[in-house]
């Protein structure tokens, strides 16, 4: 029976560590930026897109530094590439699964987002979602962005939901809750209603993908061609958004 508690007791301690260390991690970079500004670092000059990128880069760095380094430090407990699902090289069904699950979680979402307009009052599905850029104007400033916002967060964040998180819980409770959890915890960290409702379904899709092809690497592909659809518009094709439905 204390078996059987403890491993429900799991299910919210861990997504508990992997929530504090995100935050301390964004607290460590909020320290570093303030030693650097009594230590006279003219930060201000600097420009805002490459600022954002290396503080985005360092916080996601931490939070991994944090979540695995801690408990093999204090514990010598070890997470493996194969608790990842990085223990293989990408194969070709890897990457051809990518589309299926695209459309899958797009009609997820547009589920998701109609069901949650006509029930929640209040809920505006058009809220936009500050992804930490803005005013682009230079080619580095855009580079700058693709590399954090296609590359680096989808990379960083697969490996910390549906490797780390993902990966623990369904150790110790059924699938199903391992989903849920993590499909939630992941909503709510991105903020906005309607961006919560549309990252839960695609938490709920990349979680499928982890478990039926035992690799991490068809969620990082989904995760990277969900945020580069996200960029082009947001980025490249700014006006195609404001026209639909004219």
């Amino acid at each position: 029976m204390l078996q059987k508690y403890s491993k429900w007791l799991m299910l919210i301690a861990i997504p508990a560590w992997v929530v504090v260390s995100f935050f301390a991690a964004q607290a460590l970079v909020l320290g570093l930026v303030w030693v650097l500004v009594m230590l006279k670092v003219p930060l201000a000059s600097m420009n805002d897109a490459i600022l954002n990128a290396t503080s985005t880069a360092l916080i996601y760095v931490i939070t991994l530094a944090l979540i695995i380094g801690v408990p093999w430090f204090v514990k010598k407990q070890k997470v493996s590439l194969v608790d990842l699902g990085l223990h293989k090289l990408p194969t070709w069904m890897d990457i051809l699964i990518t589309p299926a699950g695209l459309v899958v979680y797009l009609l997820a979402s547009a589920l998701l987002i109609t069901l949650a307009t006509s029930l929640v009052p209040g809920f505006d599905a058009n809220q936009v979602q500050d992804v930490g850029f803005s005013g682009l104007t230079r080619n580095y400033e855009f580079i700058a962005a693709f590399v954090v916002l296609v590359i680096a967060v989808p990379v960083s964040e697969e490996v910390l939901f549906r490797g780390y998180l993902f990966g623990k819980l369904k150790k110790i409770v059924p699938v199903w809750a391992a989903v849920l959890v993590t499909s939630v915890l992941f909503g709510m960290l991105h903020g906005n209603w309607n961006v919560a409702v549309d990252t839960i379904a695609l938490s709920v899709v990349l979680c499928v993908l982890r478990q039926i092809t035992d690799s991490l690497w068809p969620s990082i592909l989904l995760h990277m061609a969900k945020n580069g659809i996200a960029y082009y518009f947001l980025f490249i094709n700014t006006s195609f958004l404001t026209t639909i439905g004219r």
